[in-house]
């Protein structure tokens, strides 16, 4: 497929959900490397059909860069993949380490899903990446993870506990992710600038959302970070990010303390 690459890059943000059974949070905005405004607001798709339809309606004939968080590619029967082991290790301190991701345990979810993500959108000229170079000009599809990234782009000190996990209170979810939001927010006057997402959120009260409603938002919130992600990588490249892992045996990419700033 031609690429018109006199257009403004769109940078896609998908949180992909392990199985189609469940929601999964998307978020497209427009621009180049020095700012971009959001045009697709965060919300929820379901299949992925409807996922690839979306990301098509969305970018037309644009150059784009699609940020997942989910595994891409995983050629690991068992145990984990060397991205993750990598990733663990290089942020530890920050409780900021993946989930392990094999075939075995993505079968219990249908497969992976996001090797079937990138087969389809590969007729789009979507090609698969360990990193986005700065100013890189194409379609592209990269592994991100939201934990690292938030804690090098808002410096702080440890991942945002908004997560629902064994033993965390639902008010501790709360307020942390009522933190994430104030902070996405704040990108309009990142480096580079996301305009428009000092819009998102306004009016909700956490405090009277119940733990599905919850998730909801946090899927949301999710892929709003993945396309900043791309953004931002498409601004920095290796300057400012890193890629952990390979390649051929899957990737991910985040904003990285170790790269050279």
């Amino acid at each position: 497929m031609n690429v018109d690459t006199t257009l403004p890059t769109v940078y896609l943000g998908l949180d992909l959900a392990w199985s189609p059974r469940n929601s999964s949070g998307f978020a497209a905005c427009v621009g180049t490397p020095a700012g971009a405004q959001l045009v697709q607001p965060p919300s929820r798709l379901l299949t992925n059909d409807a996922i690839v339809q979306t990301i098509r309606t969305v970018i037309g004939d644009a150059p784009a860069i699609l940020a997942i968080d989910a595994p891409l590619v995983v050629p690991n029967e068992t145990g984990r993949r060397t991205a993750e082991a990598e990733l663990a290790a290089a942020f530890r301190r920050y409780d900021a380490g993946p989930h392990p991701a094999n075939r075995r345990l993505l079968a219990r979810y249908g497969g992976v899903r996001g090797e079937a993500l990138l087969a389809a959108l590969a007729s789009d000229g979507f090609v698969y990446t360990a990193a986005i170079e700065a100013g890189m000009s194409g379609r592209f599809i990269v592994e991100v993870f939201p934990h690292p990234a938030t804690v090098v782009l808002f410096r702080l000190p440890h991942i945002l506990r908004y997560k629902a996990r064994p033993g965390r209170a639902l008010a501790e979810r709360r307020r942390e992710l009522g933190r994430y939001l104030s902070l996405l927010r704040g990108l309009s006057g990142g480096d580079p600038p996301l305009f428009g997402s000092d819009e998102l959120w306004h009016g909700i009260d956490l405090d009277q959302l119940s733990p599905r409603s919850l998730k909801a938002v946090e899927d949301e919130a999710d892929a709003l970070l993945c396309a900043y992600i791309a953004l931002y990588g498409h601004r920095w490249g290796a300057t400012r990010c890193r890629s952990y892992g390979t390649l051929e045996g899957g990737a991910i990419f985040t904003p990285d303390w170790s790269a050279s700033n």
